[in-house]
């Protein structure tokens, strides 16, 4: 899947390290950057309210797109974990609130003190199901806006 972090601003490092972490665990879908004016299947945009995502799974030639919220940042919470929760929104997910810090999904519920960008097993294992051969076209949550605040 390609993602366009063009209009995602001073969080072009933070997607990049929300990326890496998808690319490095999970097998069945890979996150490539897209080439300037390339098509994108997730668009990443900046702007001024909380993070929210379009919720996935996006198919390749389908489109979703994840607001990278500065409210969040400007409260405390990490970019990179912020990066890889709409990341894994954009990939199935949905919120897991509330949860722990061990778990990506649970995302603002964790605390401003949770740094973990990680997906646990279970959110690793959805994500792979989500991607595998014949996999359903959509989830229950597919399509469904998900603003991240608290």
């Amino acid at each position: 899947l390609y993602y366009d972090d063009s209009q995602a601003a001073e969080f072009q490092d933070a997607v990049a390290a929300g990326v890496k972490v998808w690319n490095d665990n999970v097998q069945n879908v890979k996150l490539v950057e897209a080439q300037p004016g390339g098509r994108a299947e997730i668009q990443i945009i900046a702007d001024n309210g909380w993070p929210r995502a379009i919720v996935g799974p996006v198919r390749p030639g389908g489109r979703v797109q994840v607001w990278f919220g500065r409210q969040a940042v400007t409260q405390g919470y990490d970019t990179t974990r912020i990066a890889s929760h709409e990341l894994g929104h954009s990939l199935g997910l949905p919120d897991m609130k509330p949860g722990p810090c061990t778990s990506l999904m649970s995302g603002s519920t964790a605390g401003v003190g949770c740094k973990n960008p990680i997906p646990n097993s279970t959110e690793k294992s959805r994500v792979e199901a989500n991607y595998r051969a014949r996999a359903a076209t959509s989830s229950p949550f597919a399509g469904s806006l998900v603003v991240d605040a608290p």
